[in-house]
């Protein structure tokens, strides 16, 4: 009898070979029954529920579930790489925010971010790294859940608390640009590959090789029919073709999803979260829990 468990992931094009998996049933050639549960309110939300055991496994950001192990998050581990290329942030504000033109005015702003924890928030820290802005970096963050939300705080709308700006992928946020109801004041880059999978500690590790297995066949899929997965990124997940087409020209997928180089995504980004004194362990600390709760394939 399959083993059944729950995927949670982000509804985004990225998801693309997550739904592949599902559909080809090469989860079901794994031997496993996965429910995928959709959390369009991001990686934030992913390490809630992993932590509640409300789901078995998530595909998220790498630097939210980097983060979370730093600070002391026990109860899920990094299990390998999902996409190997980076994240573009696009910095977003209201569309009638005259006062707001470049991302280099945000220092001392409110930021609205999904959740603490969660990849808009790490990644506004980065920008202030990378901005050199004075500490803080922000006057506050504003936590809005979802993406609707914190469109429509940057717009000010009444009955949703108001921020300045707000980060989020470049490519879900184009069309917003395209339909006036925000724009973009700037972009970052996170410096390290963007995507991760997790599985809760108690997991059987049987189930982490088939979950992985059937992950890398639906992303072997993706990659060997690029003209259907446009299409099916237009049909199901709300992209327009041109926008699909130019993302698939920028992403990466890995190639062995079990294996996830240390260094780049793991060191490098708690290097960078330590500078920005998003964790602030010492050395010692950070580096005995990530080599406990990062799996790292022989």
């Amino acid at each position: 009898m399959a083993t059944s468990i729950k995927l949670g992931f982000v509804p985004e094009h990225f998801s693309t070979p997550i739904h592949y998996a599902q559909i080809k049933k090469f989860f079901d050639d794994s031997a496993i029954k996965v429910e995928l549960i959709e959390y369009p309110s991001g990686s934030g939300h992913l390490i809630q529920s992993l932590k509640n055991k409300e789901i078995d496994y998530a595909i998220g950001l790498t630097e939210a579930f980097v983060r979370g192990i730093c600070n002391g998050d026990d109860k899920y581990q990094i299990l390998g790489t999902y996409v190997e290329s980076p994240l573009c942030w696009s910095i977003s504000t209201g569309a009638n925010r005259d006062e707001l033109t470049s991302k280099d005015q945000l220092k001392g702003k409110k930021i609205g971010v999904s959740r603490i924890g969660s990849g808009s928030y790490v990644m506004s820290f980065v920008l202030g790294l990378q901005s050199d802005f004075p500490e803080p970096f922000f006057q506050d963050f504003v936590v809005l859940d979802n993406f609707k939300n914190l469109r429509d705080s940057v717009n000010l709308k009444e009955g949703t608390e108001t921020s300045d700006a707000f980060m989020w992928e470049y490519f879900t946020t184009k069309k917003y640009y395209d339909n006036k109801e925000v724009k973009k004041i700037g972009e970052i880059y996170t410096p390290w590959p963007s995507w991760v999978i997790v599985g809760s500690v108690d997991n059987d590790k049987k189930v982490d090789t088939a979950l992985l297995s059937g992950l890398q066949a639906g992303i072997d899929y993706f990659n060997a029919n690029p003209e259907e997965s446009v299409k099916f990124i237009n049909d199901n997940l709300d992209y327009s073709l041109e926008d699909a087409k130019e993302w698939l020209k920028s992403v990466k997928f890995s190639k062995d999803v079990s294996k996830l180089d240390y260094q780049k995504s793991i060191a490098n980004t708690t290097s960078v979260l330590t500078k920005a004194n998003v964790v602030t362990e010492s050395a010692d600390i950070l580096n005995e829990r990530l080599r406990k709760f990062v799996v790292q394939k022989q």
